[in-house]
C-alpha cells in the first residue's frame, strides 16, 4: 500500500493509495477502532473526488467506519464514454478492490465490507455484491440506477438500501422496479423534494443519516452494532 501524504486527524488515518494492477488512485480513511469498511463506487462523470461522496465518507468516518474512495477507471479508460456505463467492468473493479483490501493488514482485511454506490456506481455495487455474497455485508445506493444491475438483482443477498430524491420521478420508478426483483433484505427511502444530486438544503444530511443507520444496523461488527 502506498501511503503518500499520510495524515492523522481526529483519530482517522488517511492514506493515498495506488490499487494494483492498474494503479487506480484512491483515498483510504481508517478511524481508530474501525467497525466496518465502506467502499464507494461513484457514478458517471464523477471520480474519487466527488464532493457528495466525500461528505458521506467523512460522516461515516466520524461513526467509526473506514472508507475507501477510488477511481474505477484509468484516465485513458475515462476517455471512452462507453466505459463509464460498462457495469460489468465497473463491478469487476470493485471485486478486484475487495480482493486487494483482503490482502492488507489484519486491521483492514478483517473488517466487514459494505458498498456505497451512486448513479451507475450503484448498479456496479449490486453486481459486485452478487459476485461476493460472503464478503459484502451491506449495500447503499444514492440516486442510483440499480435497474442496470439486471439479473444480479435477484442474486444479491446483502441488505440493500435505495435512497432516492422525492423530485427525481423517473429514478424513483426505476428504483421501485429494481426493488421488486430483489430477494434479500431491502428498503427504499425517498428524501422529500430532493432532486437527483440532492443539492437542496438538508437533502445530503438526510442521505447521510439513512446510510449511516443502514450500515450501523447491517455492517457494524456485532459487538459494536447500535441496533
Amino acid at each position: 500500500m502506498s501511503q503518500n501524504a499520510m495524515t492523522q486527524r481526529h483519530s482517522v488515518i488517511s492514506s493515498d493509495v495506488a490499487i494494483p494492477p492498474l494503479g487506480l488512485a484512491g483515498t483510504l480513511n481508517v478511524p481508530k477502532t474501525a467497525r466496518g469498511l465502506v467502499v464507494f463506487a461513484h457514478g458517471s462523470g464523477s471520480s474519487r473526488l466527488s464532493p457528495r461522496n466525500t461528505l458521506v465518507a467523512q460522516a461515516l468516518n466520524s461513526r467509526r467506519f473506514a472508507t475507501l474512495l477510488f477511481d474505477l477507471l484509468t484516465l485513458d479508460e475515462e476517455a471512452d464514454r462507453a466505459n463509464v456505463f460498462d457495469i460489468s467492468l465497473l463491478a469487476e473493479r470493485l471485486v478486484d478492490v475487495v480482493g486487494w483490501l483482503d490482502g492488507q493488514a489484519e486491521s483492514i482485511a478483517e473488517l466487514p465490507i459494505g458498498l456505497f454506490g451512486a448513479s451507475t456506481g450503484a448498479a456496479a455495487a449490486l453486481v459486485a455484491a452478487a459476485r461476493l455474497p460472503t464478503r459484502i455485508r451491506a449495500v447503499v445506493s444514492r440516486g442510483g440506477r440499480p435497474d442496470l444491475a439486471g439479473d444480479a438483482l435477484s442474486i444479491v443477498r446483502a441488505p440493500t438500501l435505495l435512497i432516492v430524491g422525492g423530485a427525481d420521478d423517473r429514478v424513483i420508478e426505476l428504483n421501485k422496479e429494481a426493488l421488486r426483483h430483489m430477494r434479500g433484505p431491502k428498503a427504499l427511502e425517498i428524501v422529500p423534494d430532493a432532486t437527483h444530486l440532492f443539492p437542496e438544503p438538508g437533502a445530503m444530511h438526510a442521505v447521510i443519516e439513512h446510510a449511516a443507520r443502514w450500515f450501523e444496523r447491517h455492517l457494524a461488527q456485532s459487538e459494536d452494532a447500535t441496533w
